[in-house]
């Protein structure tokens, strides 16, 4: 029983972290959109904007049970969150810096009054509900059954898991925001790392669409197998270690300079 609310506590602990380094941009992102406003009104879009992630956040959680249970929606999650992942790996890589893609988040917010501004970080923060629910199931559903019972359609100690996770992430994004930032801009390839570790979880999803009933094509067990486990909190430490210790390209720059 130890070792089951261990595994918990490690699958909660990696998703605050990483709720934590998704927030950092997230925070940047609503900064950003509400630049140009007064002031008294940037903090107010930005407060607006909060309660309405509150609110996506939340209700998202009443399609969990949709999620855990087609696996059609597991899939799609997949898909979509290895899209997300490899998409900013292979910007950051290969293409648009991070801070080009921030301008372009400036330069279409720019000229907006205070409502569509507010309106603007309100779909932003759909879309960091979405994301933030979708990693936070995929993470859960890999976990064993807790002796909780069931709730919302799923396990309760699974569902527990989410509602932590994304309560974390409204609570990082109004009040720890600043200090990930400043982590970010310390050490840049963390954005990158969690992002990959956002494709990574991804890759766990697909493994659970993979092993359901009606498709078999791996077998149900194996999402919950010592083997699985082992290689996905392997492979998961060692993203996160690679991108604390890496040089970002702010650091590079400075080397130039």
């Amino acid at each position: 029983m130890e070792s089951l609310w261990l595994e918990y506590a490690w699958a909660l602990l990696i998703l605050i972290g990483l709720e934590g380094l998704l927030s950092a941009d997230n925070a940047l992102v609503l900064a950003i959109i509400a630049k140009h406003l007064p002031d008294n009104q940037k903090k107010k879009a930005i407060s607006y904007g909060i309660i309405m992630a509150f609110f996506f956040r939340f209700g998202a959680l009443f399609a969990i049970s949709y999620i855990a249970n087609v696996w059609q929606v597991q899939a799609i999650g997949a898909a979509y969150l290895l899209y997300l992942g490899l998409k900013h790996v292979i910007q950051a890589k290969f293409g648009t810096k991070n801070e080009d893609i921030h301008k372009e988040d400036e330069k279409e917010a720019k000229g907006l009054g205070f409502w569509p501004t507010v309106t603007k970080i309100g779909v932003a923060d759909l879309a960091f509900a979405i994301d933030s629910i979708l990693a936070a199931v995929a993470l859960a559903l890999g976990l064993p059954d807790s002796p909780l019972g069931n709730f919302g359609g799923m396990d309760g100690g699974k569902f527990l898991v989410v509602l932590l996770g994304g309560v974390s992430g409204l609570i990082l994004i109004k009040f720890a925001a600043t200090w990930f930032v400043k982590l970010l801009d310390e050490r840049p390839a963390l954005e990158t790392t969690a992002y990959t570790i956002v494709a990574w979880v991804g890759v766990k999803l697909a493994v659970i669409t993979l092993s359901h009933e009606k498709i078999a094509i791996l077998d149900h067990d194996f999402p919950h197998s010592t083997l699985w486990t082992t290689i996905f909190y392997s492979v998961l430490v060692a993203i996160a270690l690679i991108g604390w210790f890496a040089p970002g390209q702010k650091a590079e720059d400075k080397g130039k300079a």
